[in-house]
């Protein structure tokens, strides 16, 4: 059987600045491989070899993307070894901790010639102030999105019917769980649906439902109770010893946006822009909040201020992915500096190192 490769992210460019949910997804790890570096250094591309080598040879991996360049990833995880490879650096990974797991560093900085870094410091702490005041106007702008958003949902939460909200949720909850109860204690993992990136927004939905029987595809408006649901799905799973996976809003990391439960083979996710889809599969089932809980013609009454508010927010939106776009174009150049200094043999040297010490470490689990 071919590997599965499960792609998702872990931080986020947000309205509330970088948001950080690695920590979830590294439990019961046993042990992790923390990289450290700056740009330039190899780690993405050591932590890709890496895991495809594994998979390579029939083994499940994660990938963690990056939210600042989505080709690039921030850690692989290769579940059967109980082993995380993890980028170690600011924002993303600064010291993670995962109880009872053996920690070991891994400095690709030592690949660097210092001289030649120190002849460029001067531009570096340049480049380095304006992806600062980049990714600061950026996390501004998403806060004055988020701003615009809130009134954007006030419209259609004025209009809604809470009382065929919690019967809709009620029975979305005997649908999916019936009288399923698990003797165990839940394993809840936090992640982010998708991220704003400096491409736009990214996401893996197609990759994380791939193999699931059921897929529940949430239509509706800002503000129509598409979050609550979902977090009143997640409490349920948890409370029924399910393992349950939690996607968080990219943009609003309050919010949930998708809940995976594997062990009953469903997702059930905000299917609304910017990861908007549709049924392909026999049983995809599509749930409309604002047809069923919103007041008939409430966009037609409200048409003049919602086109207003949406403008507003597509507007504010667009400056702020324009802040990470331009951000990385100053990383590249970062960049491209660390590497004229690399000598990428000793990258490779530790980069067996790190295979060998894989390889000794599946041999003692007896894998």
């Amino acid at each position: 059987m071919a590997a599965r490769i499960l792609r998702y992210f872990a931080g986020g460019n947000t309205a509330l600045g970088f948001y950080n949910l690695f920590e979830s997804n590294l439990q019961g790890l046993q042990r992790i491989f923390i990289l450290k570096g700056g740009p330039g250094t190899g780690k993405s591309s050591l932590m890709k070899a890496i895991g495809s080598e594994w998979a390579e040879r029939g083994y499940d991996i994660e990938l963690i993307h990056c939210s600042s360049d989505k080709d690039s990833i921030d850690a692989v995880i290769i579940p059967a070894l109980s082993v995380g490879i993890v980028d170690g650096t600011a924002p993303h990974v600064i010291e993670p901790k995962a109880p009872g797991a053996v920690e070991e560093y891994v400095n690709l900085g030592a690949a660097w010639d210092s001289g030649a870094l120190i002849n460029q410091r001067e531009i570096i702490g340049e480049i380095n102030q304006r992806v600062a005041d980049l990714y600061m106007a950026a996390y501004n702008g998403f806060a004055k999105a988020l701003k615009i958003h809130d009134a954007w949902e006030k419209i259609y939460f004025e209009h809604m019917d809470f009382n065929k909200a919690d019967q809709l949720t009620a029975g979305m909850l005997e649908q999916l769980f019936g009288d399923t109860h698990l003797t165990k204690s839940a394993i809840v993992k936090h992640r982010f649906l998708g991220a704003a990136t400096p491409a736009g927004a990214v996401d893996f939905v197609p990759n994380l439902t791939e193999g699931l029987s059921n897929r529940f595809f949430i239509k509706g408006r800002a503000g129509t109770g598409k979050s609550t649901m979902l977090k009143k799905i997640a409490a349920e799973a948890e409370k029924r010893g399910l393992d349950t996976e939690i996607y968080h809003c990219g943009f609003d990391p309050h919010s949930l946006d998708m809940v995976i439960v594997r062990e009953l083979g469903f997702a059930i996710f905000d299917s609304t822009s910017p990861h908007e889809y549709f049924p392909d599969r026999e049983r995809d089932v599509i749930i409309d909040t604002y047809e069923i809980l919103v007041a008939p013609g409430t966009d037609e009454r409200y048409a003049t201020a919602l086109a207003e508010v949406s403008t507003q927010y597509k507007a504010q939106m667009k400056d702020a992915i324009a802040a990470l776009a331009e951000a990385k174009v100053h990383r590249d150049q970062l960049e491209k500096i660390y590497v004229a200094a690399m000598n990428f043999s000793v990258v490779d040297e530790l980069t067996d190192r790190v295979r060998t010490e894989l390889m000794e470490w599946a041999a003692s689990r007896g894998v």
